[in-house]
């Protein structure tokens, strides 16, 4: 990662991240204009990168919270059983 996209991010201020966060969300800037490919891809990295600069990994973009299943399989694996039809293809 370049040191000044770094430094950017690291001066970003929160209602910056939360404005950021809210158009991902919806699509759109606070001023109605869409949000491109292009800057859908680069606000989320900053948002990412902002996120684990500033705060805990409970509160980040992205965070699944495993509860008492932390460090565990969340379910026990199963044997797939496949079925053959007739046919071929299903209707």
């Amino acid at each position: 990662m370049a040191a000044d996209y770094l430094k950017s991010i690291q001066q970003m201020d929160r209602g910056l991240y939360d404005r950021l966060r809210e158009s991902l969300a919806t699509g759109r800037w606070p001023d109605g204009r869409p949000v491109t490919e292009a800057q859908r891809q680069h606000a989320m990295q900053a948002v990412i990168t902002w996120g684990e600069l500033h705060l805990p990994p409970d509160e980040r973009v992205g965070f699944i919270d495993k509860g008492s299943k932390a460090g565990e399989d969340c379910d026990a694996p199963a044997p797939l059983k496949w079925e053959t039809r007739r046919g071929g293809v299903d209707s």
